[in-house]
């Protein structure tokens, strides 16, 4: 689908993931698709395209869980959006406000409900779990969803800050947003991994974080996991996307992003989605 169209177009996205240089597999995932009320088809790493092909869905994962658990967990988080998510959810939701956002919470449902069975039944799967933050695009507006301490930011088209859509969902994160501690107080906080909500694992139930967003030319997106706080400040994500220094210029954005958080940390799995709306 990425170079159809060469002379305009809605989006462009480009999406990476690295394992990092301390682990021995990767417990991410990460996933880009487009569908209408006729057909779904996943998208490549990188591409461009526009609405006529219907509305696109964009999600990251970080898998946990003992032995190859986590890795298994992000991969089913990933492909059960593409087996869960209906052909009729575009035409539904046209019909009537805070469908898209319902529509998602059931999805969600859904997948943590499957994975915590599979936990249950599976010596394999036990303790398995992952985040999930996900974004439904359609034409002007995006609606996510987002359960655990990946993230997706907004980078408004007008130069404004980065704004963090989703929120932590570690007693870190609450402390954060209440303004009781800093984004540095946080970063290091020795609780900032100790999810309270997550897709399977042990929690019982789940309440996922959903919003929607108007989208306007110039608006890019970054989603990404933890491995990617863990080496860059929100600011050098802004900066790094928006204006980047010479010796990474010539790169796209994701791999600025992943090369600068390797670089800084490494210590994790480490996945990242830059979206673009040409102005």
């Amino acid at each position: 689908m990425g170079g159809e169209r060469a002379d305009t177009c809605d989006l462009k996205w480009w999406g990476l993931t690295d394992k990092g240089p301390f682990r021995k597999n990767n417990e991410d995932a990460f996933l880009a698709l487009t569908f209408d009320q006729y057909d779904l088809r996943l998208l490549g790493k990188e591409g461009e395209a526009d609405f006529e092909l219907g509305d696109f869905v964009f999600a990251v994962s970080d898998g946990m869980g003992g032995a190859n658990a986590g890795e298994f967990a992000s991969r089913i988080a990933i492909s059960r959006i593409t087996e869960r998510f209906p052909k009729q959810y575009r035409t539904e939701a046209i019909k009537q406000p805070g469908a898209h956002e319902a529509a998602l919470v059931r999805l969600f449902e859904v997948i943590h409900a499957e994975m915590t069975v599979m936990g249950m039944h599976y010596e394999e799967c036990r303790g398995m779990g992952a985040t999930l933050s996900l974004m439904w695009l359609t034409p002007g507006m995006g609606y996510f969803c987002h359960a655990g301490d990946s993230r997706i930011y907004h980078l408004p088209g007008g130069g404004e800050d980065i704004i963090q859509l989703t929120e932590d969902h570690t007693h870190v994160g609450w402390l954060f947003r209440q303004g009781k501690i800093n984004e540095r107080e946080a970063r290091f906080h020795e609780g900032r991994h100790m999810l309270q909500m997550a897709m399977g694992g042990r929690h019982s139930d789940i309440s996922p974080q959903v919003g929607s967003v108007e989208i306007k030319p110039g608006d890019r997106f970054v989603f990404c996991t933890d491995g990617l706080i863990e080496g860059l400040w929100d600011n050098t994500i802004n900066r790094l996307v928006r204006n980047p220094p010479p010796r990474l210029a010539g790169e796209q954005p994701a791999r600025r992003l992943l090369k600068e958080a390797l670089n800084e940390s490494g210590r994790d799995n480490t996945t990242v989605i830059v979206l673009e709306f040409p102005a």
